[in-house]
Order: C-alpha cells, then sequence, then structure tokens
C-alpha cells in the first residue's frame, strides 16, 4: 500500500507492524467490542474465509501463519497480551489472508468492523496507531504474497499478466508458479488434472480453482467483490475510483453520506500508473501514484465507503426521474438505487493507429508501467511513446530497470507538453534515447510477442527497424463516456461531460439534477491529479446542499 522498502519490512518497521497497546489504552476501547474467548488451536482466522474482526489480545497467546504454495506454514508473528491480530482485510470485512490460532487458551476482544471503523474515527492518535499497523501488515503480506491467490502460468502469458496486474493495482497479494521450472506448479497441474492448454489456472485461497477466469470472477473468489444490497438506497454513488472519485469518496464518507464507489478495474485511475508524482502538495520528495492512491482508497474504507471493484456502470437514464431516487445498471447484473451520482470515469487510453496492436496487448504493448512490466523488461531495450508528463514519468521509471528506452514523440520537443522537471530528469539519462517528430509505422511479432517495431522520422522520411520486445504507449486519453449513451447527460462534441451550463445549479452539476461530473471526464477541467481531488472535495458540498433540498 505504500513504497515498498529493499529491506523486508516486517524487519525495517517491525515495532509500527506490531505495537502492544496499554491496558488503559484497551480499557478505553473496551466499548467498541465484545470479549470472546478461545481454546488451544482454536482459528481465530482462516485465510480465504471472512473473520469476526479486528482481535485484541487480553490473555494469552495468538500464532500468525501464512501458508506457500504447497500448503505448508510459516510463522509470521505471536502475539501476547496487547497485542492486535489483523490486518486491511478486517477493516473492509474481507477473506483474511493469513491463519490465526490460538497458542493456549486466549480471551480477547473482538472489533467488527463497523466497531473498528468507530474506534479509528473516535479516538484520533489511537486510531492513528492501529490504522498505520495495518497498512505495514498488508505491505509486508504483498511483499511475500502470502495469503493470496496462486497464478499457474508463464510469466508472459497474456492472461497471467492480467491476472497479476489486477491483484497488484488493487492491493492484494498473489502468488505466479511457472510450470516450467516449478515444481509445485507441476503438483498442482497433476492434482488438478488440468491440460497445460487450459493454463494460467488460479487456486483461490478458499481452495476453488479457477480456469483462466475473467477479474470479475477471481474478484468474487478471494472476496474482493461482494453483492450489493438491492435495496439500500445510496446518498450517493460514485462511478469511478481515481484521484476525483477516491477524493469524494472521502469526504462523502468523512461527512456522514451512505457512498458507493464502483470502478471496472481497479483503484487509483491513471494516476495509479505514474511511476513518482512529484508536484502533489505535500510530497517534496515524490510519491508512486499507486502508493497515493491507495493510500486514498484505505481512507475511504475507514470513513465507511462501500467498493464494488471490478463492477462497471453499464446505463443510466435520467431522463424522467425528477426528484426521485436514480437507478444505475451494472455488469455484474445488479442494479443500483441512489439519491445523487458523481461521474468520475476519467478517460481510457488511445491507441496507436498501428496495425496489428492490439494483438501485442497484454503482453508486449503496455499502458501502464509498474513494477510488473518493469520486471518483465529488465536489462531490455525498450520503446515508449508519448510527450506528456505520465510518459515522463513512465520513461524515467524504466530507464532503472531497462538498458536503454526509446523515446518516440511526434512533436518537436518536450518542453510544450511535459513539465520541466521531466524534461531535465530525462536529458540528464544516458539510457533514454529522444526521437523527436518520429511516429511508429510498423509492428512485427508472432503468438501474441513483439519481437520488433518500425518507426519512421518526419522529416528524413527514414524509416528505422529495431528489435524490441516491449513497446509503451502514453499517448493520451479520451473520455470514458460511451456508458451514458441515451442518459439524457449532455456531452461536447469531444465526448466530455459538459457541466455548469445552468446558472442556477452548481458549476460541477451536468445537465441532470443529483448528477454531476469531476475530473479529467469533465468538459473543461484542468488534467491534474491535485485539481482531480480538489473537485472530488468540492461536489461533496454541492451533495450536501441538494440532497438537503431534495428531502424538503
Amino acid at each position: 500500500m505504500i513504497d515498498t522498502p529493499s529491506q523486508p519490512i516486517i524487519e525495517t518497521r517491525r515495532q509500527q507492524m506490531f505495537p502492544v497497546l496499554e491496558p488503559a489504552e484497551i480499557e478505553r476501547v473496551r466499548r467498541f467490542g465484545k470479549v470472546r474467548t478461545y481454546e488451544v488451536d482454536e482459528p481465530l482466522a482462516t485465510a480465504g474465509q471472512v473473520s469476526p474482526g479486528l482481535a485484541i489480545i487480553l490473555a494469552g497467546e495468538v500464532k500468525i501463519t501464512q501458508r506457500n504454495q504447497s500448503g505448508s506454514r510459516s510463522e509470521i508473528v505471536t502475539h501476547g497480551p496487547g497485542a492486535f491480530m489483523g490486518e486491511l482485510a478486517q477493516l473492509a470485512n474481507r477473506p483474511a489472508l493469513v491463519d490465526a490460532h490460538a497458542k493456549g487458551p486466549v480471551e480477547a476482544l473482538i472489533l467488527p468492523p463497523e466497531q473498528l471503523r468507530a474506534l479509528l474515527i473516535a479516538e484520533a492518535e489511537l486510531g492513528e496507531r492501529i490504522m498505520r499497523a495495518l497498512i505495514l501488515r498488508r505491505v509486508g503480506l504483498l511483499e511475500t504474497g502470502a495469503g493470496g491467490p496462486v497464478i499457474v502460468g508463464r510469466a508472459q502469458n497474456g492472461d497471467v499478466l492480467r491476472l497479476e496486474g489486477f491483484l497488484q493495482r488493487n492491493g492484494h497479494p498473489r502468488q505466479r508458479l511457472d510450470p516450467e521450472t516449478d515444481p509445485e506448479a507441476r503438483a498442482l497441474i497433476d492434482r488438478f488434472h488440468v491440460d497445460v492448454g487450459q493454463l494460467p489456472i488460479v487456486l483461490c485461497p478458499n481452495g476453488q480453482l479457477l480456469r483462466n477466469p475473467t477479474e470479475t470472477e477471481l474478484a468474487r473468489c478471494i472476496g474482493l467483490l461482494g453483492p450489493i444490497d438491492p435495496e439500500h438506497l445510496y446518498d450517493v454513488v460514485i462511478v469511478g475510483a481515481g484521484p476525483a472519485g477516491l477524493a469524494a469518496a472521502v469526504y462523502a464518507g468523512s461527512e456522514g453520506l451512505s457512498a458507493l464507489v464502483l470502478d471496472c478495474r481497479a483503484f487509483g485511475g491513471q494516476a495509479g500508473a505514474s511511476a513518482r508524482i512529484e508536484n502533489y502538495l505535500g510530497f517534496p520528495t515524490g510519491i508512486s501514484g499507486m502508493a497515493l492512491m491507495a493510500r486514498a482508497y484505505g481512507q475511504a474504507q475507514k470513513f465507511g465507503v462501500e467498493m464494488a471493484i471490478p463492477d462497471a456502470a453499464l446505463g443510466l437514464d435520467a431522463r424522467e426521474v425528477g426528484d426521485g431516487p436514480m437507478t444505475l445498471t451494472l455488469s455484474n447484473n445488479e442494479r443500483v438505487t441512489t439519491r445523487s451520482i458523481v461521474i468520475a470515469t476519467g478517460a481510457r487510453y488511445r491507441q496507436l493507429p498501428v496495425d496489428g496492436l492490439g494483438s501485442f496487448e497484454g503482453t508486449s504493448v503496455h499502458y501502464w508501467a509498474s513494477p510488473l512490466e518493469a520486471k518483465l523488461c529488465a536489462g531490455e531495450e525498450v520503446a515508449l511513446v508519448g510527450a506528456g508528463n505520465s510518459a515522463g514519468q513512465a520513461a524515467v521509471f524504466l530507464a532503472s530497470h531497462a538498458s536503454k528506452v526509446w523515446m518516440l514523440v511526434r512533436g518537436a520537443d518536450l518542453a510544450a507538453t511535459m513539465s520541466r522537471y521531466l524534461v531535465d530528469r530525462i536529458s540528464g539519462l544516458p539510457n533514454i534515447e529522444l526521437l523527436t517528430e518520429t511516429s511508429v509505422t510498423g509492428l512485427e511479432g508472432r503468438d501474441g510477442l513483439l519481437e520488433a517495431i518500425r518507426w519512421r522520422n518526419r522529416d528524413s522520411k527514414e524509416e528505422v527497424r529495431q528489435q524490441l520486445r516491449h513497446l509503451f504507449s502514453f499517448i493520451g486519453a479520451v473520455p470514458n463516456t460511451g456508458w451514458l449513451s441515451g442518459s439524457g447527460v449532455e456531452l461536447d462534441p469531444k465526448g466530455f461531460i459538459l457541466t455548469g451550463t445552468n446558472s442556477s445549479r452548481h458549476p460541477l452539476e451536468t445537465s441532470h439534477h443529483r448528477i454531476y461530473a469531476i475530473g479529467d471526464v469533465r468538459s473543461g477541467s484542468v488534467k491534474r491529479v491535485a485539481a482531480a481531488v480538489g473537485e472530488g472535495a468540492q461536489v461533496v458540498a454541492a451533495l450536501h446542499a441538494a440532497l438537503a433540498s431534495n428531502q424538503r
């Protein structure tokens, strides 16, 4: 959930990961939970199953273990009196990622998720220490992959990359086994009688086997995604979990609104793809986009915001709603009812106009530069197309892993489209070669794997063929508003959502009352993370006024 240190976090920040509460602190939090006793070897939590909640140990000892690929267990820590057992799964009422057993008779104070969230808000200093520990424990699990599903398949397989990327971007541990090199992978294939042509397979912590699942199937299997209550009327549904959507969620949740966040892929949006953001207020040394967005995601959950990821909004008909509730149709064959809607769907990546591009997407053509992609191309030469800040951040990040980055730009220079600090950094890196006024003209390869890329300079007309296996594309995006077709929400000629067209309404309100648009999807918005976050905060004030008026 934060930047991964070079040393295991359990060694560098053990005291913060496993704090011990003082007796006086335990007495202060007793009102949030109920005391429960456990016998020797009785489980307090089982990987793959939802646990009762956070457990503060009052007497006895609890052994925390993690399972490896072969099913054997290794100890993480033993909690004694004053320690507490849990991580972010307990905050969100999701299946546990570790096993916890009583070493002897144990007495524990159990705080279910809603009471844990109440504690984090009511007890500021103590809540901060507990929240920090929950986050750091998740980081430790991400380092080892403990508690997550086991993916069996080759690293270069497009579906393996798809599933690994989905789990990584949702902050969920996972393990991958290569059937060509890992004996455990062969054992799993034999045990479940799987033909190699059916790979990848995924073994979930609850024992269920999936054969090349969709992201939704995987999310349901590991407990990331659950059913939405069709009878519940939300104050606001936020469509999109990028910076704007998460900011709206944090402010809505902190002010007591019943909020649900939907996203078709993962939290973080395009900001989550940024290897390092250095111009965001309050982070002078920079922060990775994923780390920033993961903090916002956890913060929203702390305030009780519900998350449905991956779950896409497919349709909305707001033309004849009037002052009544609105209904969104979702991709999971569900419907959700709400008093207001905030659209923060941002934009989707544009594709290069090159024949055959689609056959290489997911294996050799990438729209995201994360540690997963960096590992794939470590020590190799790669090509990167784009001249904006996202492209610049990706180029700098990839340069620390690849032997060389060929940076292809259609314009005459970078200064007009990229922040100065990134331009200077790129010019100072010897393994980035900038080619201006250059466009990709062709891709060569087979079986979904690139072998070479061709590009041409606009002035010289010379075409160059370079043997490369990976292409990163950051050429901008188009508004993600196709799902609004027939909704009655007005768009500008480029497909962005119009807001503030009615002088009697809020500047972020669309052509329909109680439907708002924020962030990159909004016509005329400033395409910066800070601006999106600001609009996310601003829209909640408008929501209060609109909902109060609607109740009268």
